[in-house]
C-alpha cells in the first residue's frame, strides 16, 4: 500500500469541529528555531521606531527556486497579481503573490521575487501557497523545474540566508557595512549591493512600522554577513529580534496572515489534497478564538477582504477570477485595525486576582500561533457577528492593545465602537486553561495604523 496523502487523513465530516479541538504542538509554528527574546521583547519593539532592528528570517519561512520558460507564465495562472517578461535592467523585482482557489479565497499569500525572466523564488510562510503552485509545475503544462525547495519543517539547510534591518538607522548600518553603498530604492522596490565582497539581494519594504530593508543571498555566508551587520549596528543601537516581537511587529503595518488555506473543501482540488502528503501542514492544522462555525468556509479570506484588491490584475486569467472580480464590485468585509479598550484589558489581568472565574489569559506581546495556527475572534455589534479579530497583540511604541482583523463594511468608518470576544471557552484544548469569554470594546481604526514605512 503506498504512502498516505492529505485526502486519506481528513475526517470525512465536521473538518472545522476537529481543528478547533487540536493542540498546537511543537514544530507547528516553527519558532522554536528562534531565542524569543535576545534582551527584552519591549526594547526589540521600540528599536524598530527609534533605532534600528535586525531579524534572522532564514529558517522560518518556505523558498521554492523555479527556473524555467514558463515559470512567470506559471505563477501568473495561479496568483492574483501579474507577471510579464520585464527588461532585464528593470530586475529584480518582488510582488506579493496572493494565490487563490476557484472560488477566490486564499490559499496562501507569499512574495514572489522575480530574478530574471525565466527564475523566481516563491518565499512565505508555511509553504501554503507554494505547494499549490509546486503542484501545478508538475501536473500542468510547464516547462519549469522547482529546485532548491526549503521548508522550515524539513532538516536541509536553506540555500539562502534572508535579512532584516528595519528602522531609522537602518540606512545608516547597511551604508557602513555595503562595499559601494546602497541603491536608491522606493517602497517595495529591489536592487542588489554586496558586503564583504558577496553579492546581496535588497528590497525596500519595512517589515514594522518604520523604514527598512530585506536582504538575501546564499546561505554559505550566513555567519558572516550577520556579524558584520550586527557589529557595524551596535554603534547604532541595533537590537536582535526575538519571535516575541517579530510575531507583534505585523500589528502597525497593517499584514494580516492569510489564516486556513482554502484547499479543503472544492472539488477542483481533489487532486491537490491527493498530491499533498499526509504529514503536510494541512493535515495538522488548528483553530482558537471565539468565533466558533462548523462551516469551514467560515474561516476562509479572501484577497479583496485583506487589502489586496490594489494589485489584482484582471488584465490576465488566474485561478479565482470571477468570484474576486464579484466581491471586488460588492465587497463584504474590509481591513480594519481595532484599537482594545485599555480599561477593559487591565479587567481581563485584574480577573487573576479575584475570586471567582477568571478571564482567558493574555500572554503579552501577541496571541499569534500561542495555542492554534489560525486565531478568530468574534467581533460583535448589538450581539450580532459583524467580523473578525485575526492577530492581536501589544505594541510598545503605541501602547496599545491592537487586532487587525476583518469587519463588514458599514462597520469599517474609523472611530466606530465594536466588542471584540475574548476567550476560548470549553475548549478541549490541554494548551487553554479554563476561562470564561468576556467582551472588550475595540474602536475601528485604520489600517495601515503607522504609515511611515511607506514614505520611502
Amino acid at each position: 500500500m503506498g504512502s498516505k496523502s492529505l485526502a486519506d487523513v481528513l475526517p470525512a465530516t465536521n473538518l472545522a469541529s476537529v481543528f478547533r479541538a487540536r493542540d498546537l504542538e511543537t514544530g507547528d509554528a516553527h519558532w522554536g528555531v528562534y531565542e524569543e527574546e535576545y534582551t527584552h521583547w519591549i526594547e526589540e519593539q521600540r528599536s524598530w521606531r527609534e533605532t534600528c532592528s535586525f531579524m534572522d528570517q532564514s529558517y522560518h519561512l518556505a523558498n521554492y527556486y523555479i527556473e524555467g520558460p514558463d515559470a512567470l507564465a506559471l505563477n501568473a495562472d495561479l496568483g492574483v497579481n501579474g507577471f510579464e517578461p520585464v527588461d532585464p535592467e528593470r530586475l529584480p523585482l518582488a510582488k506579493q503573490h496572493p494565490v487563490c482557489n476557484p472560488d477566490g479565497y486564499v490559499i496562501g499569500d507569499p512574495v514572489c521575487f522575480q530574478l530574471a525572466n525565466d527564475r523566481v523564488v516563491v518565499v512565505g510562510n508555511k509553504g501554503l501557497a507554494q505547494q499549490w503552485i509546486h503542484y501545478h509545475a508538475e501536473t500542468g503544462d510547464y516547462d519549469v523545474d522547482v529546485t532548491d525547495v526549503y521548508s522550515p519543517y524539513a532538516e536541509n539547510p536553506p540555500v539562502d540566508f534572508r535579512f532584516e534591518v528595519q528602522g531609522p538607522n537602518a540606512d545608516a548600518v547597511l551604508e557602513e557595512v555595503a562595499d559601494d553603498g546602497l541603491p536608491d530604492l522606493g517602497f517595495f522596490q529591489m536592487g542588489e549591493f554586496s558586503i564583504d565582497g558577496v553579492d546581496l539581494y535588497l528590497l525596500a519594504h519595512g517589515m514594522a512600522s518604520a523604514r527598512g530593508y530585506e536582504l538575501f543571498g546564499p546561505y554559505a555566508h550566513h555567519d558572516e554577513i550577520a556579524e558584520t551587520i550586527l557589529s557595524a549596528g551596535e554603534a547604532y543601537g541595533m537590537h536582535r529580534l526575538g519571535s516575541k516581537s517579530y510575531r507583534s511587529a505585523t500589528l502597525t503595518t497593517g499584514w494580516l496572515p492569510s489564516g486556513l488555506p482554502a484547499v479543503y473543501d472544492h472539488e477542483a482540488l481533489a487532486g491537490y489534497r491527493e498530491w499533498l502528503g499526509a504529514d503536510a501542514v494541512e493535515a495538522r492544522w488548528s483553530l482558537g478564538g471565539s468565533f466558533e462555525s462548523d462551516d469551514l468556509t467560515d474561516y476562509y479570506l479572501n484577497p479583496v477582504e485583506l487589502g489586496y484588491e490594489h494589485f489584482i490584475d484582471f488584465e490576465h486569467d488566474f485561478v479565482g477570477k470571477e468570484a474576486i472580480e464579484a466581491r471586488l464590485a460588492d465587497p463584504e468585509r474590509t481591513k480594519v485595525t481595532l484599537v482594545w479598550d485599555a480599561d477593559d484589558v487591565v479587567d481581563v489581568y485584574a480577573s487573576l486576582f479575584r475570586a471567582g472565574e477568571t478571564d482567558k489569559s493574555l500572554d503579552l506581546p501577541t496571541i499569534a500561533q500561542q495555542w492554534a495556527m489560525g486565531h478568530y475572534d468574534r467581533v460583535e455589534r448589538d450581539g450580532g457577528v459583524v467580523g473578525l479579530s485575526l492577530i492581536a497583540g501589544y505594541d510598545a511604541n503605541e501602547r496599545e492593545m491592537l487586532s487587525l482583523g476583518v469587519v463588514d463594511v458599514e462597520y469599517a468608518d474609523p472611530g466606530t465602537e465594536l466588542t471584540l470576544v475574548w476567550g476560548e471557552a470549553d475548549s478541549p484544548k490541554a494548551t487553554v486553561e479554563r476561562h470564561v469569554e468576556t467582551a472588550v470594546r475595540v474602536t475601528v481604526a485604520p489600517t495601515p495604523y503607522v504609515r511611515e514605512r511607506e514614505e520611502m
